[in-house]
């Protein structure tokens, strides 16, 4: 979802991309829009690709709520981010290239929960659950491109909203019927991100040679998981809905140990990159939510 907004407005803005996947055949190539391949399980990748690169966005990682959290899954869920980026640091390393930076997806699911206080930053540390572990891997495991001489940006992102799939797809289906299933007791916060700032972010990173290090790629108002419904709801339905509250018990009966992340409430903030400059198109859930019925 991520990749392809992404794909679509660095072609926009007269960018030439090269998309790195394990079956290039399926697609066709055009002047501008290439294909190269990469297998992550075996560590090979088309070393053109990075002889050609000047900017690297590694977006790469197996979803993390497409399935229950089994063993094997939270494994696949890891593995997948820190085999990408020792590969993508290992082709670095043995292409000559011209790579100024190096952008890095990484999640809010590096903090832990939050029982008060103000909201996490750059400098908290991660949680020791399996997301925050996972987040600290991940970032780590794409460490290295920073002693081959490449800018390193990484960000921290919320719950992305948008049309296109995530988490509203998720929140649209009971809505069709009516019904604004808030989870818990919606008290929970939640930081979110429209589509089109984190893809205006990554755009940020590579065009602006000051950026380095962490960001939190989440808007300036974190809201609550019932305020996040029953905007929605309004949105879609008018006052034609019915909120209905999911017990936590039954949460963790149908998710298992992933609803601990449904349920987890962390306001996360976005000052440091809002000092670097950017501002948001979509700052407010009400302006966001217009944007993704």
């Amino acid at each position: 979802m991520i990749g392809s907004a992404l794909a679509n407005e660095l072609l926009n803005r007269s960018y030439d991309v090269i998309i790195l996947t394990r079956s290039p055949e399926k697609y066709s190539n055009t002047s501008r829009l290439n294909y190269a391949k990469w297998d992550i399980e075996k560590q090979t990748i088309d070393g053109n690709a990075i002889t050609k690169a000047d900017y690297i966005i590694h977006l790469a990682g197996e979803a993390i709520a497409d399935k229950r959290w089994t063993l094997k899954r939270k494994r696949q869920i890891a593995g997948s981010r820190i085999k990408s980026s020792a590969l993508l640091v290992k082709a670095l390393h043995d292409n000559i290239n011209n790579v100024r930076a190096v952008v890095s997806a990484s999640g809010v699911g590096w903090y832990g929960w939050q029982v008060k206080g103000d909201p996490f930053d750059e400098n908290d540390p991660a949680a020791e659950d399996f997301l925050g572990t996972t987040c600290k891997e991940w970032e780590a495991s794409i460490d290295p491109v920073i002693s081959l001489g490449k800018r390193l940006v990484k960000f921290r992102t919320g719950i992305v909203l948008s049309k296109d799939g995530g988490a509203i797809r998720e929140f649209k289906k009971p809505l069709r019927f009516g019904i604004a299933t808030i989870l818990g007791n919606g008290k929970q916060i939640m930081s979110w991100i429209h589509i089109d700032d984190l893809v205006r972010l990554y755009i940020f990173a590579i065009g602006n040679e000051r950026l380095n290090g962490v960001y939190n790629a989440v808007s300036p108002h974190p809201v609550t998981n019932k305020k996040l419904i029953i905007q929605l709801a309004r949105s879609m339905r008018g006052k034609f809905y019915v909120p209905i509250f999911i017990p936590s018990f039954i949460l963790k009966m149908v998710f298992g140990e992933l609803s601990v992340e449904v349920l987890k409430s962390a306001a996360v903030s976005c000052k440091k990159i809002k000092r670097e400059g950017y501002s948001f198109l979509y700052p407010s859930l009400t302006a966001a939510l217009l944007h993704v019925k």
